[in-house]
């Protein structure tokens, strides 16, 4: 029996319109009354948890779930019902994931500043009805784009700006020290193993060892630790790496100083808070054909 989903919700309003408000007792008189009972219960496999982990909904009120499951499925074809319903569902994406996932990427954990739920369902409202908006929808969608690019900058920029003045400063350092070089884009290296081998392209795919370290030296990954090397195209890592091992003969093990702009930026991953820069100690070891 497959689990819950959407498609089971759907068969198993079906399977109860015939009940009333009230919690259904079961009637079992043929072998119909017998297999309808059978496959109603066969379909709440993983319900409960489908509600409480997809939905956010709170068995202490399971009751108050069984009244308004059986008002939808008594709906039938009444259309009115069937749309109160479904307002009653999107509101409650909005609430319990929407409106969530917004302030999460907008302002991460700082639980002071959230978008305005009202102003969200006038955008909302006029975009289903397409009555009294204030934007045309293209519009709106590419402000949208822009500007929550700009409010979690900035948001970040507020939270993580030592980062930012750290990173400078340690760059700064870098640049000073002895036997270390510029590449480009302020990314600064020093030869550790001077490798004799070809040079990749940015489309190759290289074998490599690595580690990488915050400016703390907190080591966050390392292909050494696990004892394994690994493979990947020149292209498809942060702009840092692309532009040290397009750089780096075959053989060749560097010290690779990558300034934040060059590596994750604004994004957090992991260790890796916004605005840090990376320090790693790469060995390539070779080109795939």
């Amino acid at each position: 029996m497959k689990k819950f989903s959407v498609i089971c919700a759907v068969a198993l309003a079906a399977i109860m319109a015939s009940c009333g408000n009230g919690t259904p007792k079961a009637n079992m008189q043929d072998e119909v009354d017998s297999l309808s009972y059978a496959i109603g219960m066969a379909q709440t496999q993983g319900l409960k948890e489908y509600l409480v982990q997809r939905m956010g909904m709170d068995t202490t009120y399971i009751d108050d779930f069984v009244k308004g499951l059986n008002e939808a499925a008594n709906a039938g074809d009444d259309k009115k019902t069937a749309a109160y319903f479904a307002g009653i569902q999107i509101g409650q994406q909005v609430s319990q994931q929407m409106m969530k996932g917004l302030n999460q990427e907008l302002f991460g954990e700082d639980s002071t500043k959230t978008v305005s739920l009202s102003n969200f369902m006038a955008g909302f409202v006029a975009g289903t009805t397409g009555k009294g908006a204030l934007m045309e929808m293209d519009s709106a969608a590419n402000y949208a784009d822009v500007k929550i690019k700009e409010v979690k900058r900035k948001n970040q920029e507020a939270q993580f700006g030592d980062n930012k003045k750290a990173c400078e400063e340690f760059m700064a350092q870098i640049a000073k020290k002895e036997g270390v070089k510029e590449l480009k884009d302020g990314i600064y290296y020093e030869v550790l193993v001077e490798g004799k081998g070809e040079i990749p392209a940015d489309s190759s795919r290289v074998k490599v060892h690595y580690e990488g370290k915050l400016i703390n030296d907190t080591i966050f990954d390392s292909s050494y630790e696990r004892k394994e090397p690994t493979t990947f195209r020149c292209n498809q890592v942060i702009p840092g790496w692309t532009k040290a091992l397009t750089s780096m003969p075959v053989g060749s093990t560097w010290m690779v100083y990558i300034p934040q702009d060059q590596a994750y930026a604004d994004r957090e991953t992991g260790k890796i808070k916004p605005f840090s820069c990376l320090c790693f100690k790469i060995e390539l070891l070779g080109i795939e054909k």
